[in-house]
C-alpha cells in the first residue's frame, strides 16, 4: 500500500514547502494534484515536483465525449505524470478510446476510473445513478477493467469486492482516509489505515490530516509506519 498526499493548500508556496519538507520520503509516497492546484499553478508545478523526485497523480477526473477525453489523456501523458483519472460513468466506449490513444506512448501513465465520489452518501448517489453505491461501483469497476484501465478510485468499503469481481492486481485508490480518527469533513465514506489494509487498498489518499497539521512530517512518518 502506498501513501498519496493531496496537495490542496490554498497556495503554491505552501504546497511546495510541504513537498520539500518531506522530500526524503519522495520514493515512498505520491503527490496528488487536483483541480485547484492545476488550474492555479499549471503544468510547471508538476515539473517542479517531478524534479524533486515525486510520483504524481493528476486528479482531474476527465468526463466528456470519447474523442475529447482521449485528446485530453494524450496531453496529460505528455506532462510526464505517473497516474491520472477519468470518470467511469463516461462509459466503456470513452475509456476504451482513452486507452487506445495512450497505446502510442512507450511509457504511459496509470489510468484509474472514478466509481463513486467518497463525498456521496448512498441516498445521494442513488438519486443520481439509480442504484446503491456498492452495486454500481462494482459495475463501473468491471467496465473499467474490461476497457483496459489499471484500476479505480473508490472508497475503502468497495475495494475488496471490486478486486473480487475484477482481479487482485486491479488497483484501488481510496480517498477519505482519516488515519488517526480525524474529522470526516465533507467526506461521507471514510476509513482508517487498518481498514484500508484489510480491504487490500493499493493507494490511500490523505490530505487535510497532513497538510493542516502543525508538524506534517511527523504525521507522514507515523502513517508510513502504519502502512
Amino acid at each position: 500500500m502506498k501513501l498519496c498526499i493531496a496537495l490542496d493548500n490554498p497556495n503554491k508556496e505552501d504546497n511546495l514547502k510541504l513537498a520539500k519538507e518531506i522530500k526524503e520520503y519522495s520514493k515512498d509516497i505520491w503527490l496528488k494534484i487536483g483541480f485547484r492546484s492545476f488550474i492555479r499553478d499549471s503544468k510547471e508545478f508538476i515539473f517542479e515536483l517531478r524534479n524533486i523526485g515525486y510520483n504524481i497523480f493528476l486528479d482531474l477526473k476527465l468526463y466528456d465525449i470519447p474523442n475529447t477525453m482521449a485528446d485530453a489523456a494524450e496531453e496529460i501523458a505528455k506532462l510526464d505524470v505517473n497516474m491520472f483519472n477519468v470518470h467511469a460513468s463516461s462509459g466503456k466506449r470513452a475509456m476504451i478510446e482513452v486507452m487506445k490513444r495512450l497505446s502510442k506512448f512507450e511509457k504511459r501513465p496509470l489510468v484509474l476510473a472514478v466509481t463513486a465520489l467518497t463525498s456521496f452518501s448512498n441516498e445521494e448517489f442513488k438519486k443520481i445513478y439509480g442504484e446503491d453505491i456498492e452495486k454500481k461501483a462494482i459495475e463501473f469497476a468491471k467496465d473499467a477493467y474490461e476497457a483496459g484501465l489499471d484500476g479505480v478510485v473508490c472508497s475503502v468499503w468497495e475495494s475488496l469486492k471490486i478486486k473480487e469481481n475484477t482481479s487482485k492486481d486491479f488497483l484501488t485508490l481510496t480517498p477519505g482516509i482519516r488515519p488517526f480518527g480525524e474529522s470526516a469533513g465533507d467526506q461521507k465514506r471514510v476509513a482508517n489505515i487498518q481498514e484500508a489494509k484489510k480491504n487490500l487498498v493499493d493507494f490511500i489518499v490523505v490530505g487535510r490530516p497532513i497538510y493542516k497539521a502543525k508538524k506534517p512530517k511527523e504525521i507522514v512518518e507515523k502513517i508510513l509506519k502504519e502502512i
